[in-house]
């Protein structure tokens, strides 16, 4: 197994910022320029609490960032789950993101709760590479049935087709959880039981939004939930989820020939794959190749990893440890001269004490 990748620079460090802590990387390019974002947590380390999106950007490709600014903040809210696109017919950048009531926690959420405090779908848009932003604007409607109650976009990045029919759409990888009758009859693990992946489309260069396929997981092996894709040569789509706390393995993938409206298979496990149960990031980087970040220690989160696969998703096998202590949530992003980045969690002690970014040339592993 290679490690050979760049010195990491710490882009988002809590200390003496103003927030308890950052979270949930993102990061997408517009040629030379790169926007990193994540969530600015202002009191605690928690998923639920005030939360705003926040954004840092690089005019060259990564050497040096522009101080943070904020993209979206509501008082008394969560907002995060950030979802950059670049529109390839504009240049624009679009951004997706979700918000709900501060102090409502994802298992009350997944009940369907009010839908003022509940799980809501917004859309944003920069026509200067991150520059500055439209206001949000919610998009709830479009893409998230009635009986849902937890949503989440990403986290990580969207993808812009570029092959065949769908070339132009822009995809985003989501997951979602489902509301039935019985809900409050149910413990904590069948509640959770209840997520299931999904995707949503725009074929308007992300003005208007259709929800693609919705896969629910029945059963106890497979629930697929943070999940993220990448176009593969021949224009077909490759997902790859976590699978949160399901009986299979900790990583699970499907494929779509349609473009994200359905899916050729359900969901399957990828038995070659330890993790500790967590978010990663997929990116082809020519031909059938593709890569998946995650941590591969089975428990902990740590051991942050390059995958790499030579048959389009089918098999993986590991090719660069990039952090072998403590790391969680990451994001790929590909370069101008070929490299890649990567933008993720890490830390001494904990697994999200900074947000890092750091590079290495594909074409070693």
């Amino acid at each position: 197994m290679s490690s050979r990748v760049g010195t990491a620079e710490i882009v988002f460090d809590p200390a003496e910022s103003g927030y308890h802590t950052f979270r949930i990387p993102s990061i997408t390019a517009h040629g030379d320029v790169l926007l990193a974002f994540c969530e600015g947590r202002l009191n605690s380390a928690a998923d639920a609490g005030e939360i705003e999106l926040v954004l840092r950007r690089s005019l060259d490709a990564g050497r040096t960032w522009l101080p943070l600014q904020v993209v979206c903040a509501v008082p008394g809210k969560t907002c995060g789950n950030p979802v950059p696109i670049v529109d390839p017919a504009t240049g624009d950048i679009v951004l997706l993101t979700v918000q709900n009531g501060a102090e409502a926690v994802e298992i009350y959420v997944a009940r369907g709760i009010d839908p003022e405090d509940g799980r809501r779908v917004w859309l944003q848009r920069s026509t200067d590479d991150g520059a500055t932003w439209t206001e949000p604007e919610e998009i709830t409607e479009q893409v998230k049935p009635a009986d849902w109650g937890w949503y989440a976009t990403g986290p990580c990045h969207g993808i812009a087709l570029t092959e065949g029919l769908y070339a132009g759409r822009l995809v985003v990888p989501a997951n979602h959880s489902l509301v039935p009758a019985d809900f409050d009859s149910l413990d904590t693990t069948d509640a959770i039981r209840l997520n299931g992946g999904h995707c949503i489309y725009s074929d308007d260069g992300g003005r208007t939004w259709q929800l693609g396929f919705v896969d629910r997981n029945d059963g106890p092996e497979i629930n697929a939930n943070e999940t993220t894709v990448t176009e593969l040569a021949d224009g077909r789509l490759y997902f790859n989820a976590r699978n949160h706390r399901g009986t299979g393995p900790a990583r699970v993938h499907a494929w779509s020939s349609d473009g994200g409206a359905t899916l050729d298979a359900p969901y399957e496990g990828i038995k070659e794959i330890t993790a500790p149960g967590i978010q990663g990031s997929v990116l082809r980087v020519g031909g059938d190749r593709l890569l998946l970040t995650t941590p591969v220690h089975p428990e902990i989160r740590r051991e942050l990893t390059v995958f790499v696969s030579d048959d389009a998703g089918e098999s993986w096998r590991p090719g660069l440890v990039v952090h072998p202590g403590m790391a969680g949530y990451s994001d790929l992003v590909p370069l101008p001269d070929g490299r890649v980045g990567l933008f993720y969690e890490a830390g001494e002690t904990s697994s999200f004490a900074t947000l890092r970014f750091s590079t290495f040339d594909p074409s070693t592993l």
